[in-house]
Protein backbone atom coordinates (compact mmCIF):
# COMPACT_ATOMS: atom_id res chain seq x y z
CA UNK A 1 0.00 0.00 0.00
CA UNK A 2 2.82 2.53 1.10
CA UNK A 3 4.83 1.61 -2.13
CA UNK A 4 1.76 2.51 -4.54
CA UNK A 5 0.79 5.76 -2.46
CA UNK A 6 4.67 6.62 -3.44
CA UNK A 7 4.65 5.63 -6.95
CA UNK A 8 1.40 7.90 -7.23
CA UNK A 9 2.62 10.79 -5.16
CA UNK A 10 5.95 10.57 -7.68
CA UNK A 11 3.62 10.73 -10.84
CA UNK A 12 1.74 13.53 -9.43
CA UNK A 13 5.12 15.41 -8.61
CA UNK A 14 6.13 14.80 -11.96
CA UNK A 15 3.39 15.48 -13.82
CA UNK A 16 2.90 18.83 -11.53
CA UNK A 17 6.94 19.97 -12.11
CA UNK A 18 6.24 19.24 -16.07
CA UNK A 19 2.68 21.58 -15.50
CA UNK A 20 5.04 24.46 -14.29
CA UNK A 21 7.41 24.50 -16.95
CA UNK A 22 4.88 24.13 -19.94
CA UNK A 23 2.54 27.14 -17.94
CA UNK A 24 5.93 29.34 -18.17
CA UNK A 25 5.00 30.30 -21.49
CA UNK A 26 7.62 31.25 -25.01
CA UNK A 27 9.41 34.10 -25.65
CA UNK A 28 10.34 35.47 -29.32
CA UNK A 29 13.97 36.69 -30.14
CA UNK A 30 14.16 39.00 -33.34
CA UNK A 31 17.61 38.91 -34.80
CA UNK A 32 18.99 39.89 -38.29
CA UNK A 33 20.06 38.45 -41.34
CA UNK A 34 22.30 41.82 -42.36
CA UNK A 35 25.83 41.14 -42.47
CA UNK A 36 27.37 44.41 -43.45
CA UNK A 37 25.61 47.89 -44.30
CA UNK A 38 26.42 47.83 -48.50
CA UNK A 39 28.94 50.45 -48.59
CA UNK A 40 32.12 49.71 -49.83
CA UNK A 41 34.23 49.51 -46.61
CA UNK A 42 31.31 46.64 -45.55
CA UNK A 43 30.74 47.99 -42.15
CA UNK A 44 29.42 45.34 -40.30
CA UNK A 45 25.54 45.59 -38.88
CA UNK A 46 24.89 42.17 -37.31
CA UNK A 47 23.40 41.22 -33.82
CA UNK A 48 25.63 42.11 -30.61
CA UNK A 49 25.97 38.64 -29.03
CA UNK A 50 26.10 40.59 -25.62
CA UNK A 51 22.86 41.93 -26.28
CA UNK A 52 21.34 38.77 -27.39
CA UNK A 53 23.10 35.94 -25.60
CA UNK A 54 22.66 37.36 -22.06
CA UNK A 55 18.56 38.02 -22.25
CA UNK A 56 18.25 34.72 -23.85
CA UNK A 57 19.91 32.65 -20.93
CA UNK A 58 17.81 34.83 -18.05
CA UNK A 59 14.47 33.99 -20.46
CA UNK A 60 15.87 29.83 -20.34
CA UNK A 61 16.95 29.91 -16.51
CA UNK A 62 13.60 31.28 -15.51
CA UNK A 63 11.98 28.55 -17.62
CA UNK A 64 10.73 30.23 -20.74
CA UNK A 65 11.27 27.91 -23.86
CA UNK A 66 12.83 30.79 -26.46
CA UNK A 67 12.54 30.64 -30.39
CA UNK A 68 14.55 32.97 -32.51
CA UNK A 69 13.23 34.50 -36.06
CA UNK A 70 14.77 36.65 -38.66
CA UNK A 71 13.72 37.90 -42.16
CA UNK A 72 15.20 35.02 -43.87
CA UNK A 73 15.27 32.39 -41.48
CA UNK A 74 18.49 30.58 -40.29
CA UNK A 75 21.57 31.42 -39.94
CA UNK A 76 22.43 35.13 -38.21
CA UNK A 77 25.69 37.18 -38.36
CA UNK A 78 26.96 37.82 -34.56
CA UNK A 79 29.61 39.79 -33.32
CA UNK A 80 31.53 40.11 -29.86
CA UNK A 81 33.64 37.38 -28.44
CA UNK A 82 31.61 34.60 -27.07
CA UNK A 83 32.37 35.26 -23.15
CA UNK A 84 30.66 35.60 -19.66
CA UNK A 85 27.01 34.50 -20.03
CA UNK A 86 27.35 34.37 -23.54
CA UNK A 87 29.54 31.58 -23.36
CA UNK A 88 27.80 29.47 -20.96
CA UNK A 89 24.18 29.80 -22.63
CA UNK A 90 26.18 28.41 -25.90
CA UNK A 91 28.05 26.02 -24.27
CA UNK A 92 24.98 24.57 -21.90
CA UNK A 93 22.08 26.20 -23.04
CA UNK A 94 21.50 25.77 -26.50
CA UNK A 95 21.95 29.12 -27.77
CA UNK A 96 24.23 28.13 -31.62
CA UNK A 97 21.68 25.62 -31.85
CA UNK A 98 18.61 27.99 -31.60
CA UNK A 99 19.77 30.77 -33.23
CA UNK A 100 21.69 28.92 -36.23
CA UNK A 101 17.91 27.63 -37.21
CA UNK A 102 15.87 30.94 -36.34
CA UNK A 103 12.47 30.32 -37.73
CA UNK A 104 11.13 32.61 -40.82
CA UNK A 105 8.05 34.82 -39.80
CA UNK A 106 5.88 32.71 -41.59
CA UNK A 107 6.33 30.15 -39.38
CA UNK A 108 5.79 32.22 -35.85
CA UNK A 109 1.67 32.31 -34.43
CA UNK A 110 2.05 35.27 -31.87
CA UNK A 111 -0.39 33.33 -30.10
CA UNK A 112 2.21 31.50 -28.82
CA UNK A 113 4.76 34.07 -27.25
CA UNK A 114 4.14 36.12 -24.09
CA UNK A 115 6.91 38.92 -25.20
CA UNK A 116 9.25 39.51 -28.18
CA UNK A 117 12.91 40.94 -27.50
CA UNK A 118 15.35 42.81 -30.01
CA UNK A 119 18.93 43.09 -29.01
CA UNK A 120 21.29 45.32 -30.63
CA UNK A 121 23.79 45.47 -33.23
CA UNK A 122 23.19 47.68 -36.26
CA UNK A 123 21.58 44.78 -38.37
CA UNK A 124 17.85 45.15 -37.21
CA UNK A 125 17.65 49.03 -38.65
CA UNK A 126 18.37 47.45 -42.02
CA UNK A 127 16.05 44.55 -42.14
CA UNK A 128 13.87 44.27 -39.35
CA UNK A 129 12.78 48.07 -38.70
CA UNK A 130 10.29 47.95 -42.04
CA UNK A 131 9.60 44.29 -42.46
CA UNK A 132 6.19 44.03 -42.51
CA UNK A 133 5.78 40.32 -41.33
CA UNK A 134 7.77 41.07 -38.24
CA UNK A 135 6.20 44.45 -37.72
CA UNK A 136 2.60 43.00 -37.74
CA UNK A 137 4.06 40.00 -34.91
CA UNK A 138 5.14 42.27 -32.95
CA UNK A 139 1.77 44.40 -33.14
CA UNK A 140 -0.06 41.18 -32.56
CA UNK A 141 1.86 39.77 -29.26
CA UNK A 142 1.71 43.67 -28.01
CA UNK A 143 -2.04 43.87 -28.57
CA UNK A 144 -2.23 40.56 -27.12
CA UNK A 145 -1.11 40.98 -23.72
CA UNK A 146 2.47 40.87 -24.46
CA UNK A 147 5.48 42.31 -23.85
CA UNK A 148 8.21 44.49 -26.15
CA UNK A 149 11.87 44.58 -25.02
CA UNK A 150 15.24 45.88 -26.66
CA UNK A 151 18.22 47.10 -25.79
CA UNK A 152 20.60 49.06 -27.92
CA UNK A 153 19.48 49.60 -31.32
CA UNK A 154 17.25 47.15 -30.74
CA UNK A 155 13.83 49.66 -30.15
CA UNK A 156 14.87 51.36 -33.62
CA UNK A 157 13.63 47.78 -34.98
CA UNK A 158 10.25 48.57 -33.29
CA UNK A 159 9.57 52.45 -33.61
CA UNK A 160 7.30 51.64 -36.87
CA UNK A 161 4.83 49.18 -35.13
CA UNK A 162 1.93 49.87 -35.92
CA UNK A 163 -1.28 48.55 -33.84
CA UNK A 164 -4.28 47.98 -35.25
CA UNK A 165 -5.91 51.47 -33.81
CA UNK A 166 -3.41 52.80 -37.00
CA UNK A 167 -0.96 54.05 -34.10
CA UNK A 168 2.31 53.60 -33.30
CA UNK A 169 2.88 50.87 -30.59
CA UNK A 170 5.46 53.58 -29.05
CA UNK A 171 3.15 56.61 -28.98
CA UNK A 172 3.36 58.40 -25.87
CA UNK A 173 5.24 55.91 -23.90
CA UNK A 174 8.74 56.55 -22.69
CA UNK A 175 11.41 54.42 -24.72
CA UNK A 176 15.11 54.48 -25.09
CA UNK A 177 17.83 52.85 -26.96
CA UNK A 178 21.34 54.18 -28.40
CA UNK A 179 21.18 57.94 -28.12
CA UNK A 180 21.84 60.27 -30.98
CA UNK A 181 24.49 61.79 -28.66
CA UNK A 182 26.53 59.03 -28.62
CA UNK A 183 25.80 57.45 -32.03
CA UNK A 184 27.59 61.04 -33.86
CA UNK A 185 30.67 60.30 -32.00
CA UNK A 186 31.40 56.24 -32.88
CA UNK A 187 32.98 55.00 -36.48
CA UNK A 188 31.24 51.78 -36.25
CA UNK A 189 28.50 53.46 -38.85
CA UNK A 190 30.70 56.40 -39.61
CA UNK A 191 28.88 58.78 -37.14
CA UNK A 192 25.71 57.38 -37.77
CA UNK A 193 25.83 58.82 -41.93
CA UNK A 194 26.16 54.63 -42.55
CA UNK A 195 21.84 54.16 -41.27
CA UNK A 196 18.97 53.94 -42.79
CA UNK A 197 17.26 55.77 -39.81
CA UNK A 198 19.01 56.96 -36.66
CA UNK A 199 16.94 55.36 -34.37
CA UNK A 200 16.43 58.29 -31.74
CA UNK A 201 14.61 60.09 -34.54
CA UNK A 202 12.54 57.46 -35.22
CA UNK A 203 11.37 57.10 -32.19
CA UNK A 204 10.61 60.64 -31.22
CA UNK A 205 9.45 60.82 -35.13
CA UNK A 206 6.89 58.19 -33.95
CA UNK A 207 5.55 59.84 -30.93
CA UNK A 208 7.57 58.15 -28.39
CA UNK A 209 8.58 59.80 -25.35
CA UNK A 210 12.62 59.19 -25.73
CA UNK A 211 14.75 59.15 -22.82
CA UNK A 212 17.93 60.50 -22.82
CA UNK A 213 20.60 60.58 -20.81
CA UNK A 214 19.87 63.71 -19.02
CA UNK A 215 15.83 62.03 -18.68
CA UNK A 216 18.06 59.07 -16.38
CA UNK A 217 19.39 58.84 -13.33
CA UNK A 218 22.19 56.51 -14.78
CA UNK A 219 22.88 55.73 -18.30
CA UNK A 220 22.24 52.04 -17.75
CA UNK A 221 18.80 52.46 -16.60
CA UNK A 222 15.94 50.05 -17.66
CA UNK A 223 12.91 51.92 -19.03
CA UNK A 224 9.41 50.50 -18.43
CA UNK A 225 6.07 51.89 -19.81
CA UNK A 226 3.15 50.37 -20.65
CA UNK A 227 4.70 47.06 -21.38
CA UNK A 228 7.52 47.92 -23.21
CA UNK A 229 11.00 47.63 -21.93
CA UNK A 230 14.27 48.92 -22.98
CA UNK A 231 17.85 50.75 -22.19
CA UNK A 232 20.52 52.18 -24.10
CA UNK A 233 23.14 50.00 -23.84
CA UNK A 234 23.99 46.28 -23.34
CA UNK A 235 25.39 46.23 -19.75
CA UNK A 236 21.71 46.39 -19.28
CA UNK A 237 20.58 43.83 -21.85
CA UNK A 238 19.81 40.86 -19.31
CA UNK A 239 18.70 43.46 -16.95
CA UNK A 240 15.95 44.24 -19.90
CA UNK A 241 14.93 40.20 -19.97
CA UNK A 242 14.99 40.26 -16.24
CA UNK A 243 12.57 43.16 -15.78
CA UNK A 244 10.04 41.55 -19.00
CA UNK A 245 9.42 38.74 -17.05
CA UNK A 246 8.37 40.77 -14.02
CA UNK A 247 5.97 42.45 -16.44
CA UNK A 248 4.78 38.65 -17.89
CA UNK A 249 4.59 37.72 -14.20
CA UNK A 250 2.54 41.12 -13.01
CA UNK A 251 0.52 41.24 -16.31
CA UNK A 252 -0.55 37.47 -16.16
CA UNK A 253 -1.37 37.38 -12.22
Amino acid sequence: MKKGFLVVLMVFIFVACNKNSNEKGRILIIVSNTEDMGDPEKHFAGNNLWEVAPPYHIFVSHGYEVDFVSPTGGNVPFFMDPIGISSYAIKYEGFNEKVENSLTPDLVNYKDYKAIFIGGGYGPLFDVANNENLLSIMAEVYENGGIVGGCGHGPGAFANVRLSTGDYMVKDKKVTGFPNSTEVTKSWAKEGTLLPVMLEHQLRANGALFQTKNDLNDKHDVVIDNRIVTTMFLPSSAIVAKEMIHEIERTHD
